[in-house]
């Protein structure tokens, strides 16, 4: 059958051709669609500027065909072959190509926006600028394929194979890559914000200027990717393998890493405002220095030498310790319970509940927190159900206040800053209390209960795993409550009475000097 027999059997209402043979013939520009040519040969056949839309090519051979600018919008091509055929700016909107093979075909330019080719082999394809919004591309092959300047938004490359591929400045943003391959990938000026690569392998990927922002990395593999320069803001790389990776002067503010490992990683340049560095592994890091400005503008550089960089990305949780001389019971459980929740509701503060350790003797609640600077108002609101709070809180004051006054041409501007920081959160923590009482936080049946009467010990440990104990011991709150009992009692004499050894001050001083930025 001829190309002529064809076209007036199509014109006289007749569609189904499957089977036929019809190679090396010119259908440039024939109206064609809702045609059935599944099954067909049609090997280096032209059929550019046709229009096949809703045609059935499934399983047809269009080998070394070209159809350039051909409309094949909802079309089915289901196993079709397409091996080094010329597709550019053909239309595959809403197509169908599942497993279909495309192998160094050259899709340039072309619209495949909402098409399935789940399992499609496009190995070596040319896809430069070609549109894939919202394609599913689900254990699609694309190794060595050409896709600069591509547009894949929201896409779906689920274990995809992109080894090799070429992907720089694409439009890749919410792509989901989940478990895809993409070792030796070029990524490089792409766009990928809140794409998601968990699972993926980016081992050796060039990722150079990449825009991440708010993209999921989680158990990604990333060995000797290059980040340089690339923005990461707000991504998440918990539990990613980083090992030999550069991300020399990478955006990394917000991030989240735990459980990351960066052995031999780079890491100078880098912006680490607001990073959490707790549960990562950063054996042999290279990174000289780190701009660690709220806004990575550069106005907070920190450098560091080999053995700071070690102690700055080997930081643990801080946690306060507070330990009561009673063992907690069910109705003391409940009331201290009900406070926090309190706290939580209206001051969004005191959110995770703190770990509690019960003995015969005495219990312990733990409470980790994000940043060092946040020891000492945690543990200022942590204390607040028990009958020593008062006179230890301020306690707590007049300590940072006597190492303000009596140690401020001595402490760097860091350390400083430090204590006028931990000072100015003392004061808002003040003003909580004050509102708590005016309002009756505490419920009335806790005056009863011997355990907030008990005998109270406060530890602070910061992200160095240094561990110091606010009140020295169990006796501090012992000599307090014997003070309570006493009637016109000068509280300032009282505090001052803890706070009298200049080691203790030193003390202080060294541990909150050696505070995480």
């Amino acid at each position: 059958m001829n190309p002529e027999e064809i076209l007036k059997k199509y014109a006289k209402g007749e569609k189904n051709f499957t089977g036929i043979i019809l190679c090396e013939v010119n259908l440039s520009k024939v109206n064609l669609n809702q045609i059935n040519l599944s099954q067909a040969v049609l090997n280096l056949t032209n059929l550019s500027e046709a229009n096949l839309n809703g045609a059935n090519l499934n399983g047809a051979k269009l080998n070394i065909s070209r159809l350039t600018k051909t409309d094949l919008s909802d079309a089915k091509l289901n196993g079709a072959n397409l091996n080094l055929t010329n597709l550019i700016e053909a239309n595959l909107s809403n197509a169908e190509l599942i497993e279909a093979k495309l192998i160094r075909a050259e899709l340039i330019r072309a619209n495949m926006s909402n098409a399935n080719l789940k399992g499609a082999n496009l190995a070596e394809a040319d896809l430069r600028e070609a549109m894939l919004k919202q394609a599913n591309l689900e254990l699609v092959d694309l190794h060595s394929a050409h896709l600069r300047g591509s547009c894949l938004l929201n896409s779906n490359l689920e274990r995809a194979n992109l080894y090799r591929a070429n992907l720089g400045k694409a439009d890749l943003r919410g792509a989901n890559f989940s478990n895809a391959e993409l070792r030796q990938a070029n990524l490089s000026l792409s766009n990928l914000s809140k794409a998601n690569f968990k699972g993926a392998n980016l081992t050796e990927a060039d990722l150079t200027g990449a825009n991440l922002t708010g993209a999921n990395l989680d158990s990604a593999i990333l060995n000797s990717v290059n980040l340089h320069g690339a923005n990461l803001y707000n991504s998440n790389l918990s539990n990613a393998v980083l090992i030999k990776a550069d991300l020399t002067k990478s955006n990394l503010i917000h991030v989240s890493c735990e459980g990351a490992d960066l052995t031999s990683a780079i890491l100078t340049g880098s912006k680490l405002y607001g990073v959490s560095r707790f549960r990562i592994n950063a054996e042999n890091i290279t990174c000289n220095w780190v701009d660690m400005s709220e806004n990575g503008d550069g106005s907070k550089i920190i450098n560091l030498t080999p053995e700071e960089s070690r102690l700055f990305f080997d930081a643990s949780q801080p946690i306060v310790k507070v330990t009561i001389g009673s063992p907690l019971n069910p109705d003391a459980h409940l009331a201290l319970a009900a406070i926090y929740r309190q706290i939580y509701k209206q001051y969004n503060l005191l959110g995770l509940p703190p770990n509690i350790e019960v003995n015969y003797k005495q219990t312990k609640l733990s409470l980790q927190v994000d940043k060092d600077e946040q020891l000492f108002p945690t543990a200022y609101l942590m204390i607040y159900p028990f009958k020593v709070s008062t006179l230890t809180q301020n306690y707590f004051l007049e300590l940072i206040k006597q190492i303000t006054q009596f140690y401020s041409r001595t402490l760097n501007v860091r350390t400083s800053n430090r204590f006028a920081k931990i000072r100015i959160n003392l004061y808002k923590m003040k003003r909580i209390i004050d509102e708590l009482n005016a309002n009756n936080t505490q419920p009335s049946q806790i005056l009863n209960l011997k355990f907030f009467s008990s005998l109270i010990r406060i530890n602070i440990v910061n992200s160095m795993g240094e561990d110091f104990c606010l009140t020295n011991s169990l006796d501090y709150t012992q000599v307090i409550s014997n003070y309570l009992i006493e009637k016109g009692i000068n509280e300032e004499h009282l505090v001052n009475s803890f706070v009298d050894t200049q080691q203790f001050y030193k003390s202080l001083v060294s541990f909150v000097k050696n505070f995480s930025e």
